[in-house]
């Protein structure tokens, strides 16, 4: 198969199928049936501020081997997007993101020299936030017009174009597949306004940083010289005055010979005391 295929090939469907490859057999082409007819080129439209322009090019990788000869309709065939997609310079789109496509079609080769019918539809990937792009696999909607034109000029070639469709291969009497790693080219469908704030946060204002709260715990015991701990850190020995963080603390005591006081507690506002009566060990 192809590894690269352009304008969305993997919207590939296989499927027009056998009676159209069955009429038309391949002669040598004429110069008027060699050459696609020619197309007028859209004048770029200039960028909107904090859009995700209609069109925009996604490139993507095929993450598994997909095949006619086993797939079924509405099957999930997964993409990687493979190259980081910009909007005013912030990466909105970042490689590696997943993008997702369809079976719409799906068929095995029969008897009679019968070929498979394969068709995939492209749909979505996801900006950084989560936030679902719908993709399409050809860059322009319009110009349906010279479809006709463009089949009868194609399909020696094994290539036929159509804007809700884009790639036709037809391989006659075979099962269609299309390899892991196979790259095409998916295209935003429709503008999509972004919040560039959610998805720059270094360009948001950043809030001041607020100081922890610091208190003062007054610690004392019925037996000088035990051995204060705070949350599991020795800090000093009784009795003491010590500067802790504002909110919940383990205060342990402990004295050679007596049991251990243990008290879970909150400090706030300009201090606390703790006074522990000490049990002497039996």
């Amino acid at each position: 198969m192809i590894r690269s295929l352009s304008a969305g090939a993997l919207v590939c469907a296989l499927s027009l199928g056998d009676s159209l490859y069955a009429q038309q057999t391949p002669t040598p082409q004429t110069p008027q049936t060699a050459a696609a007819p020619a197309t007028q080129e859209e004048t770029p439209r200039p960028a909107i501020p904090n859009t995700l322009m209609d069109g925009a090019e996604i490139k993507l990788r095929l993450a598994e081997t997909i095949s006619s000869a086993d797939a079924h309709v509405g099957q999930t065939v997964p993409f990687e997007v493979t190259e980081d997609v910009s909007v005013q310079g912030v990466t909105v789109i970042p490689k590696g993101s997943a993008a997702l496509a369809t079976v719409t079609t799906a068929e095995p080769k029969k008897r009679m020299g019968r070929g498979g019918k394969l068709d995939v539809n492209i749909d979505s990937t996801r900006l950084v936030t989560g936030e679902k792009v719908q993709l399409r696999a050809v860059k322009n909607t319009k110009g349906g017009g010279h479809v006709g034109a463009m089949t009868g000029a194609m399909v020696a070639t094994g290539i036929v174009f159509f804007p809700a469709a884009p790639l036709f291969l037809f391989m006659h009497g075979k099962d269609i597949t299309i390899p892991k790693g196979t790259e095409i080219s998916a295209f935003v469908q429709g503008d999509m306004k972004l919040d560039m704030a959610k998805l720059n946060p270094a360009s948001a204002p950043s809030a001041s940083p607020i100081a922890p709260t610091v208190a003062s715990l007054n610690v004392d015991a019925s037996v000088s010289g035990a051995d204060i701990e705070i949350d599991g850190e020795f800090v000093g020995n009784t009795p003491s005055a010590i500067s802790v963080k504002s909110g919940s603390h383990t205060i342990v005591i402990k004295k050679k010979g007596y049991a251990d006081w243990t008290r879970k507690m909150n400090v706030s506002g300009s201090g606390a005391r703790v006074s522990a009566e000490l049990e002497q060990q039996k």
